[in-house]
């Protein structure tokens, strides 16, 4: 008993030193994604023109109107700074923690969301991110405990294709001007339908615009397996966009609510952030 207690201190550094190593390798993984995505950029984009759009469903064209005035380079990455509050846990009992988070927005290629949340001794940090059909979550509890890692693997890939390319309508729309890979359509006066097809992954987005063409609110199908039963199942995901201001041409939401199951009466937001900056590195 005397040899284990003697032993018992080298074998806790052992174990906090493999820890640190690996939560380093984590941030290491999401700076090389985050730089190969900033390097997707075109240095010398085009500009826009309502020529770009002029084949586009007229709910289409109203949208980018209002999003991207004339002359605009056509950025199509984004580095994104928020705050505001996310929960882990149900509409009776949200339990809501603070956060701020760093992202970067790359589509068609992927993203990386890196959060810091929480306080003492349930302060959460770590990212999801995804790049090529490649994705990841990897949080931990104090910088030294890994408390959710999921990933690599066909359905945690089609989860995070969803929400980035619903993340695009709203904060990166150039990257969803016309192009082979993208499908728009029109549902009504107030509604349109983008289509995003990238490496086999295909991604349908609905639009709600007002008569300005200022976005209220996205809605897809989200395969995803935040329910009852802990399946990967499409279900409604979707949020509310306000607060619009502009970023270097872009008229863009700042304030976001979104959650599951939207417009079902089991939706609750869980997701609640406020934009505190939007840059364009080139």
């Amino acid at each position: 008993m005397t040899e284990l207690l003697l032993e018992l201190p080298g074998v806790m550094a052992a174990i906090l030193i493999w820890l640190t190593v690996w939560r380093w390798a984590d941030k290491k993984s999401d700076r090389a994604v985050w730089a190969k995505l900033v390097s997707h950029q075109s240095p010398a984009p085009g500009t826009f023109d309502y020529s770009l759009i002029a084949d586009l469903p007229d709910t289409a064209q109203r949208f980018f109107r209002f999003a991207i005035k004339p002359g605009t380079p056509l950025y199509t990455v984004a580095e994104i700074s928020m705050d505001g509050d996310f929960s882990n846990g149900t509409k009776t009992k949200p339990d809501y923690l603070q956060m701020y988070a760093e992202q970067i927005l790359a589509a068609p290629r992927g993203f990386v969301w890196k959060l810091r949340a929480g306080s003492g001794v349930m302060r959460i940090s770590g990212s999801d991110a995804a790049m090529d059909g490649h994705s990841w979550s990897r949080f931990w509890l104090l910088g030294i405990v890994p408390v959710a890692r999921a990933g690599n693997n066909a359905d945690h890939a089609r989860s995070a294709f969803g929400r980035y390319v619903a993340e695009t309508v709203f904060w990166t729309p150039a990257a969803l001007l016309p192009h082979e890979n993208i499908r728009w359509e029109e549902i009504d006066d107030s509604t349109a339908r983008v289509t995003l097809t990238y490496l086999g992954l295909k991604q349908a987005v609905d639009l709600s615009v007002d008569v300005d063409g200022r976005l209220t609110k996205v809605v897809f199908q989200r395969w995803s397996n935040a329910n009852a039963e802990k399946i990967f199942k499409l279900q409604p995901f979707g949020g509310y966009l306000s607060e619009y201001k502009d970023f270097d041409g872009f008229c863009l939401p700042t304030r976001i609510e979104a959650g599951n199951f939207f417009a079902t009466d089991d939706y609750f937001a869980f997701f609640r952030a406020n934009v505190r900056s939007i840059q364009f590195p080139h």
